[in-house]
């Protein structure tokens, strides 16, 4: 059974602009998923019941802040590093076996170039840093996905509860 991604979902400016980012930048015939903040990226396929009630009870939450707060250069890609708590990563981890990648601290990024020559990144990563002003996005949810050996295919969304007033 493929495996299953989990990621953060973002409000439709922050991902628009994202997205914008991602597709002038990310090698064309590599761009098989829009711009997104991972979660897990590969919980186990075969316990999907599972993997969706852990969703819906890590979503029963208030939407959190986002803090898009610098550039990373990724030694063959760039990334957009995010500062944002864990409240909702560390349940759902601890309910799952976890791959190695997934039971590594969690970095929050958002990569908009990945896959290409060093110097290419490299002058990305300048361009991008020289003009970077921190800002803040915020998480409205998650979505589950299914890996399928390149695009993903979408299983569900997770909003998070409105504020209250």
């Amino acid at each position: 059974m493929p495996p299953l991604v989990v990621t953060l979902q973002l409000d439709d400016a922050s991902q628009r602009a994202l997205d914008a980012l991602r597709s002038r930048h990310f090698p064309a015939d590599r761009l098989v998923v829009g711009a997104h903040v991972t979660l897990f990226h590969a919980l186990p396929g075969e316990q999907e019941v599972e993997v969706r009630e852990a969703l819906a009870e890590a979503a029963d939450r208030e939407p959190l802040d986002v803090g898009v707060t610098g550039v990373r250069f990724l030694g063959s890609g760039v990334a957009y590093e995010l500062a944002v708590d864990s409240v909702v990563r560390a349940p759902i981890a601890a309910r799952f076996a976890l791959t190695r990648q997934d039971a590594q601290p969690w970095r929050p990024h958002v990569t908009v170039q990945n896959k290409v020559p060093a110097e290419q990144a490299r002058s990305l990563h300048q361009a991008l840093a020289a003009e970077f002003v921190p800002w803040t996005a915020r998480a409205e949810g998650l979505a589950l996905w299914r890996y399928v050996g390149g695009p993903w295919e979408p299983l569900g969304s997770y909003p998070f509860r409105s504020r209250q007033a």
